[in-house]
């Protein structure tokens, strides 16, 4: 996915430069927001039933992008998180009887740790800009991310990694200094399709993640060229 973004972002940056209006904008953004999550798992050891949940939370992030302009009216661009998003570690602990009914729980039985940790990874944004108004803009654009999960489970199963895609949509305002600079506030509304990751141990066993949602907000400085 982060191929084809680049690709297309690239291709158009190509195009759009037999304008005589063209420009190129470069800047660092810092965001913050509070997103939703709800998932979903299947437990063969406990006569195939299922359990869901659902959680909340907050992240900041820091990103870098590179627009191609057209008449400063539209806009074209990139923008990239370098660095990793980490959630904090969740651990639980089961014993023979929380993981398998019919298990006989016998005194001395110890019970297995799960501790489970998220990084999301590489967040990279395509995304197009029209301007409303002289300083306010809407924009729309295909969002990706790598999900790096770091777990130690007391079975000794392991879930792959995996790549979400999503959408994002958002408003703000835009205000141009005669020396080429600007500044941005900007809200945004992120949503990342569902994946679903398979037990190393048991491929009857199945985490499913259903949505992952969000609002945010983000300050951005730049310059023109």
């Amino acid at each position: 996915m982060k191929k084809l973004v680049i690709s297309i972002f690239f291709s158009l940056l190509y195009i759009s430069s037999a304008s005589a209006e063209f420009g190129v904008n470069v800047g660092a953004s810092g965001s913050a927001g509070v997103f939703t999550a709800s998932a979903k798992e299947i437990n063969p050891t406990s006569s195939a039933t299922t359990g869901s949940g659902s959680e909340h939370g907050s992240a900041a992030w820091g990103s870098v992008f590179l627009e191609a302009s057209l008449n400063d009216k539209f806009m074209v661009g990139i923008d990239y998180v370098p660095a990793a998003l980490e959630t904090d570690t969740t651990e639980t602990a089961k014993t023979p009887l929380d993981t398998n009914p019919g298990a006989t729980n016998t005194p001395g039985t110890t019970s297995k740790t799960n501790k489970i940790q998220v990084d999301f990874e590489h967040l990279t944004t395509l995304y197009a800009a029209v301007m409303i108004t002289d300083n306010f803009y809407a924009k729309a654009g295909l969002t990706t991310v790598d999900v790096i999960t770091n777990e130690s489970l007391g079975t000794g199963s392991q879930y792959g990694n995996t790549e979400l895609d999503g959408s994002l949509f958002g408003v703000g305002y835009h205000n141009a200094l005669d020396n080429g600079t600007f500044f941005r506030f900007e809200g945004n509304y992120m949503n990342f399709d569902g994946a679903a990751l398979t037990s190393s141990t048991n491929a009857d066993r199945r985490i499913s993640l259903r949505n992952l949602d969000g609002l945010s907000g983000k300050i951005s400085v730049g310059k023109s060229f």
